[in-house]
């Protein structure tokens, strides 16, 4: 039954599994392919659960103290949008470092919700100018200054181990298996995107309690060193990649890699494919980390691990989609999705209705730029 929620922390996760029913069948899969849609939640991504988990675990532990406390956290954006929606409500002060590689909107977020935003320049993570030195330098110097650290912190894990794994398999068992609608009852596989870890390490923990057969897959982007074993990393390492959110140049210490059981390595062209036909297939507005885990759950499918379930009725295999489009529409690679698409009959028929040869599309408006690394380091 609905009620009313004593703040928006209430509404961090519980995040629908929706069918994507199209896109199983435009592949050919008699599985059942199902997206655990984290965008819905309050803040925007999956990354408001550990927010909202380390923030109060650290109130429970004495280590943030209110009216004193100072959150600090390097992120690539989402943890830092969760942190600065929890702090909001709680009365932190919070300071985020962020690569220029990542979107305008996710600065312009943080700081509408009252944030600091260091900007860093696109360094290896131990260097002295690196999302994650300037967040310690910054530590030191500002009196209660307090890391919650999302790359080592065990909140970070347990908030999917608490909290998204059960609510896909609840979402699994208590959903009848009909004659149209086959269901083994159970989760079998399950694929998330792997950025600091947490998500992919806790929701393995989750689904081997439920049902020690599910296969857990991590999806890792061509350029990161995430993925085991190792030899996949080798061809690409050292690539930059476009997609935000997941990958590294180090091993968080919350991500246990042998706690998941094959790697996809995956790329930025099918992860924008994936976006589009998430899109206008399914009506999901995700981001491309999401296209990403979509890319990686069809193209595991495809494995001759994988394709045993793709070719089951019945088997219920769960994408994560982490975060939505909306802090990513400057970039360029969306707008060139959006913007520039093939022809199309109904276009041209629009186009002779008005005269012209074909319906016009909106010029792109140029995107603004990231703030420079001395413009924003100058700032300390």
């Amino acid at each position: 039954m609905a009620h009313i929620l004593d703040s928006a922390l209430d509404a961090v996760g519980k995040t629908p599994l929706i069918r994507l029913d199209r896109i199983a069948e435009m592949h050919g899969l008699k599985c059942n392919l199902l997206a655990k849609t984290e965008f819905m939640s309050v803040g925007g991504s999956v990354k408001d659960r550990i927010a909202k988990a380390m923030v109060e675990a650290a109130e429970k532990d004495g280590i943030l103290v209110p009216g004193q406390s100072v959150v600090i956290e390097p992120t690539s954006g989402n943890t830092g949008i969760g942190l600065a929606l929890t702090c909001a409500i709680k009365g932190y002060s919070v300071i985020i470092t962020l690569p220029n590689k990542m979107s305008l909107e996710k600065e312009a977020l943080l700081r509408a919700l009252g944030a600091e935003v260091i900007r860093t320049p696109n360094v290896p993570w131990d260097s002295p100018d690196s999302l994650i030195e300037v967040a310690r330098r910054l530590e030191k110097e500002i009196p209660g200054g307090v890391i919650l650290d999302q790359y080592r912190n065990v909140n970070n894990p347990l908030a999917h181990e608490w909290t998204t794994g059960p609510e896909i398999i609840e979402a699994v068992v208590s959903t009848p298996s009909t004659p149209s609608r086959p269901s083994s009852g159970k989760v079998d596989a399950i694929v998330a995107g792997a950025g600091t870890g947490g998500t992919v390490t806790g929701l393995s923990r989750a689904v081997k309690k439920h049902n020690k057969d599910c296969i857990v897959v991590g999806v890792d982007p061509k350029g990161s060193i995430l993925a085991l074993p190792e030899a996949l990393n080798l061809e690409s390492a050292g690539k930059p990649y476009v997609i935000e959110g997941i990958g590294y140049d180090f091993v968080p210490g919350v991500l246990v890699q042998k706690e998941v059981d094959s790697w996809i390595k995956s790329e930025d062209e099918e992860s924008f494919t994936a976006v589009q036909r998430l899109m206008r297939m399914e009506g999901l507005l995700v981001g491309g980390s999401s296209g990403s885990a979509l890319s990686g759950t069809l193209r595991w499918l495809k494995t001759e691990e994988g394709s045993k379930l793709a070719n089951t009725a019945g088997a219920n295999v769960v994408v994560v989609l982490p975060d939505g489009i909306r802090n990513y529409m400057s970039k360029p690679w969306f707008l060139k999705l959006a913007m520039e698409n093939e022809s199309t009959p109904l276009r041209e028929t629009i186009g002779k209705i008005l005269g012209k040869k074909e319906a016009p599309v909106p010029e792109q408006a140029a995107a603004p730029e990231v703030p420079s690394k001395e413009h924003d380091l100058a700032r300390l």
